[in-house]
């Protein structure tokens, strides 16, 4: 019987002590996750922050306690809001920014925790927001083109500004980005109404500038047309001349070798011009003519049957 207490009494002792142990480990041993920053307290004064996961050791409550914070991106998101742009334009923007816990110790001293954190953030991204969109025009934030778009150079800036007022919060402002940018409901019709108008001139002063460049293309294209024209006809006249020259070498040539055939050549020709099938002709007997077809004939003048020519002294 003896023998059988010892053996409970080992046992009941033996969960006694891994009892303790476990209680004992968990009030001195914490662990740390990978999403997490630790910051040790001791009577309610920050003594240790610890930046990386793993197990850690801390003296037991309530001398020493432990407060978490996740380290990941949170983000804040503040719905409508309206604004005035620099050309006093009244805009509606909803936004939100993305920030996460850079410095667990400033954190916990500042804000305390999330809550507290957007609270700051609020103010913070609302103050900063109105006073870069007062910096800017409409047209600088909305616009087709995208060479005068400033949008994202004004976000960059609000960023940053964010940045150097949350430095003392222990927080860093990673993004801030617009949804959507509209106008308020009461004015939608007259900005509507006014962008119409604006595109109107603008359209119009495109029309006017393609008639005037198209008119300056046309002068263009007819005093380039008579350049070539001219130039053509100056080469015409050129290469008729010479042709002109040409022809009267080669006439000159044929006349000195027969003198008689190139006369003769020539009134035919002459004949063939001015006298048709409907042409009566009326030659002396002496003409050249007539004693070309006189020769032979012994009459002083012939008269054509095939072209019914009369043909008397």
């Amino acid at each position: 019987m003896e023998t059988k207490q010892h053996g409970w009494i080992k046992w009941v002792l033996g969960i006694g002590f891994l009892t303790l142990v476990f209680i004992m480990s968990n009030l001195v041993l914490f662990i740390v996750d990978t999403t997490q920053y630790a910051v040790v307290t001791q009577f309610g004064k920050p003594v240790k922050t610890i930046l990386t996961p793993g197990l850690h050791l801390k003296l037991p409550e309530p001398v020493q306690s432990v407060q978490f914070y996740d380290n990941r991106l949170h983000v804040y998101e503040a719905g409508e809001v309206e604004f005035l742009t620099k050309d006093k334009k009244s805009v509606v923007i909803d936004y939100y920014g993305a920030w996460k816990i850079k410095e667990p110790l400033e954190f916990m001293k500042t804000v305390k925790d999330k809550v507290g954190a957007e609270s700051r953030l609020a103010d913070i991204f609302s103050s900063a927001i109105g006073v870069y969109i007062g910096r800017y025009e409409l047209a600088e934030l909305v616009n087709t083109d995208a060479a005068k778009m400033k949008l994202h150079k004004m976000l960059v800036e609000i960023m940053n500004e964010c940045n150097r007022r949350t430095a003392g919060y222990g927080i860093e402002v990673v993004n801030v980005e617009m949804r959507r940018l509209n106008f308020p409901e009461k004015n939608k019709l007259s900005v509507f109404r006014r962008m119409k108008a604006e595109r109107e001139q603008i359209a119009r002063k495109y029309r006017s500038e393609g008639s005037e460049e198209a008119v300056k293309i046309r002068a263009a294209a007819k005093k380039e047309q008579k350049l070539i024209l001219s130039e053509a006809y100056k080469q015409a006249e050129i290469i008729r001349g010479e042709g002109d020259a040409e022809a009267i070498r080669l006439y000159a040539e044929a006349f000195q070798k027969d003198p008689g055939f190139y006369k003769f050549i020539r009134t035919l020709a002459a004949y063939e011009k001015i006298i048709d099938d409907k042409t009566t002709a009326i030659l002396p007997a002496d003409s050249q003519l007539m004693r070309l077809f006189g020769e032979g004939s012994g009459s002083a003048g012939v008269l054509l049957p095939a072209t019914r020519k009369e043909v008397t002294k």
